[in-house]
């Protein structure tokens, strides 16, 4: 018979057949993957226990309601003219400049929480998490989508408490497009974050 006679090739594929699919193999569940020290380092977590202390949100109940309400319905919206913003801020307690630009979509968690210089720029969908004071100076620039949040959480307490911090933006710097300012950071007089870049409290 000649090399490639097809009767010859009948045990080769028996045996292709013959062995299982991946798809029938256990896989060890997660506990046995890791070694005891490994388990010891996982928290455990008891996220019914946090209580939030140490944060406090500053207004009262009536007002947080009535800037949300504010904020959805009115300050975030595309049709409200730019020049109304910065007013609907102060009247909620921020200090703000002369000459500050933010565009729709921008979010402030508590307006009395939040200063802002002269002649800065806030853009398209930001948000400003300021669970602790943010702080921008004049001819700050933060662009679309970028994120400063000064709100974290103990990840080696079982209740996840807060671990908060306020945020400094000095004179001149630029928050870029999507990038993110975590709390506790301070962004030097003239300093760039790069777009979706995450900048931290520097040790």
């Amino acid at each position: 018979m000649s090399e490639t006679d097809p009767i010859q090739q009948l045990p080769q594929i028996q045996t292709i057949r013959s062995v299982p699919s991946p798809g029938h193999r256990r896989v060890p569940a997660l506990d046995i993957l890791l070694t005891p020290h490994d388990r010891a380092l996982r928290p455990g977590r008891d996220l019914a226990a946090f209580t939030g202390a140490g944060y406090d949100k500053g207004r009262s109940k009536l007002w947080q309601a009535a800037w949300f309400a504010t904020m959805n319905l009115v300050f975030s919206k595309w049709w409200l003219p730019a020049r109304f913003r910065p007013p609907i801020l102060r009247a909620f307690g921020a200090t703000v400049g002369e000459r500050v630009l933010i565009r729709h979509r921008v979010r402030v968690l508590w307006p009395w929480k939040l200063t802002i210089g002269d002649d800065c720029w806030i853009g398209e969908g930001s948000w400003l998490l300021n669970l602790e004071p943010i702080s921008l100076g004049d001819d700050v620039c933060i662009s679309q989508e970028a994120m400063l949040c000064t709100g974290s959480h103990r990840h080696g307490d079982p209740a996840f408490e807060f671990d908060n911090a306020a945020i400094t933006i000095g004179r001149g710097a630029w928050v870029a497009a999507r990038a993110t300012v975590l709390r506790g950071a301070t962004v030097e007089p003239g300093e760039v974050v790069p777009a979706h870049a995450v900048r931290g409290r520097r040790s």
